[in-house]
């Protein structure tokens, strides 16, 4: 008996050994070797990266009534009737690049995990701007917690300071290092013009993280007074110390993506200008408001509206379509000479036509003018605003005196068929006058800074326009028939329907808690009450 037991003891071993062995070599044998198994984490980095821009002629322009189309064929200009889509697939691949650069360094402190702080809040702050509330603490975690619990608000964007106070942090300790291990960066290192070394690159990204904390703590105004938030503290802490927390300090800052004229062109070019050129125009709400100013920057970006009879360097030459407008009366205004298309010259003579800025140097500048104007920290809110407009005219590229304005010529029958004229510009006589002139800390002041921000932003920045109107109601946006079915613009994205199906009793608490159970596009935020 005792023998029959070692007998079959024995049996059992050998079979676990057999299998193990062929579980191994199934395993081996299963790996496809053309096939990655894991992935660098510069490579996610890059294709991460590579989500983030909002390109020119996308829907976010025209929500932000800066382009219209006029042609039902490439779309109309209707606000959004159903739901937003959300960056949870790229928030996974940030996890995943942060999990590949821990195998690889061997510590929690690297240039990946710097980085992904900041695109973590940088995407729950972009998402939470659109519907709300969002899962965030329990989110991101698989197969662990499919039906993560929502966060309100206000703690998305508690938490999303705190990361961008942790990226602060992590890449101040790279720099004091001289870290140059960045890859993938398509954003500073790896751009066709301009590119900076990894280390210049996040001194850069560093400032990138500061700044965009502002932008940040500014879409908080109507919650500057919230305690837990601390509005006012964290915005002065950013700006009174920039040893800290370095900021912009010029154009050459901008998180922008660059064009090139092989794989990366520009949406309008030369190609795409028989197709769409008299199909697109500009909107009223970015166009009247330059031309109002007297603004030569409405000479870089729109061509005269000759049906008007004016000459072609008069200010009363531009005029856009109100984007709220239906499209047979746009199509006929743009017809008619009546309404202002995009300038041929810059935007279809090549195929870089100008870099597309996420977060610019000029927005900062008239960020800082806002919360010194509301004041949450000390300053001349004068100084910053007067920078702000002088780093758009450098995007531009206006000078202070003689500058060369290039239109497609009345008639013509080709693209390169241009006018040129001097126009002589002087930036003193452009402040001096009442409209632009700084009228002080208050009501017109904020005003003059809401407005040149809203220009400044043109065609970048994807939804920061759309965001501010709905912040600020400045500037005035048009409604109507072209905006929605009930004439009137919306104020949030619902939920997907596929979180609907898949977390349905915590969306359904969040939209009871926050829009008292209807996932209503006209209901208004927590942060715009």
């Amino acid at each position: 008996m005792k023998n029959l037991k070692s007998i079959t003891t024995a049996i059992i071993l050998v079979c676990a050994l057999m299998f193990s062995s062929c579980s191994k070599e199934f395993d081996e044998y299963s790996l496809n070797s053309n096939q990655p198994i894991s992935v660098s984490p510069d490579l996610i980095l890059r294709g991460v990266l590579n989500s983030l821009p909002v390109f020119p002629n996308s829907d976010e322009e025209r929500w932000s009534q800066y382009t219209c189309r006029n042609y039902t064929y490439y779309g109309d200009n209707r606000y959004w009737t159903g739901a937003a889509n959300l960056s949870y697939g790229t928030l996974n691949n940030i996890v995943a690049m942060e999990t590949e650069a821990k195998k690889r360094t061997g510590s929690d402190l690297n240039v990946y995990s710097a980085l992904s702080k900041y695109l973590r809040a940088y995407l729950f702050i972009n998402m939470t701007l659109k519907v709300g509330d969002l899962p965030m603490t329990e989110a991101l975690k698989k197969l662990a917690n499919q039906k993560p619990k929502y966060d309100n608000q206000k703690q998305i964007f508690i938490q999303s300071f705190q990361l961008l106070e942790e990226a602060n942090s992590q890449l101040a300790s790279l720099i004091s290092k001289s870290d140059v291990s960045l890859q993938g960066d398509i954003f500073y290192v790896e751009r066709s013009s301009g590119a900076k070394s990894p280390l210049e690159a996040l001194k850069s990204w560093q400032k990138v993280v500061n700044t965009f904390r502002l932008r940040s703590l500014i879409q908080l105004s109507n919650k500057s007074a919230d305690g837990e938030l601390k509005v006012k503290q964290q915005f002065n802490d950013i700006v009174s110390n920039p040893s800290k927390y370095p900021i912009m300090t010029s154009n050459s800052d901008n998180l922008e993506f660059v064009y090139n004229a092989v794989n990366n062109k520009y949406p309008d070019n030369k190609e795409s200008f028989g197709f769409d050129a008299l199909r697109f125009n500009l909107s009223a709400t970015w166009v009247n408001n330059l031309a109002s100013l007297n603004d030569i920057r409405v000479m870089k970006v729109a061509e005269p509206a000759r049906g008007l009879g004016f000459s072609d360097t008069s200010f009363k030459s531009f005029v856009g379509a109100p984007s709220g407008i239906d499209l047979s009366t746009m199509a006929a205004g743009v017809q008619a000479g009546k309404f202002s298309l995009y300038n041929r010259k810059r935007y279809y003579d090549g195929f870089t036509a100008e870099n597309t800025a996420l977060l610019s140097y000029a927005e900062m500048c008239l960020n800082i003018a806002e919360g010194i104007n509301r004041g949450w920290t000390s300053g001349s809110a004068e100084d910053w605003y007067t920078k702000g407009v002088k780093a758009s005219f450098s995007f531009y590229g206006i000078n202070d005196g003689d500058n060369t304005i290039t239109f497609q010529r009345q008639g013509a029958s080709i693209l390169a068929d241009y006018v040129n004229y001097t126009y002589k510009f002087n930036f003193n006589n452009y402040f001096s006058q009442p409209s632009v002139k700084y009228a002080g800390d208050g009501v017109n002041g904020l005003n003059q800074i809401l407005i040149q921000k809203y220009v400044a932003m043109g065609r970048n920045s994807g939804l920061e326009g759309y965001y501010q109107w709905r912040r600020t109601g400045v500037p005035a946006f048009s409604q109507g028939t072209g905006s929605s079915a009930s004439g009137k613009i919306p104020f949030r994205f619902q939920y997907p329907s596929s979180e609907l199906s898949t977390n349905g009793e915590n969306v359904k608490a969040a939209i009871q808690s926050q829009f008292g159970g209807a996932d209503d596009i006209f209901a208004k935020l927590w942060l715009n009450n």
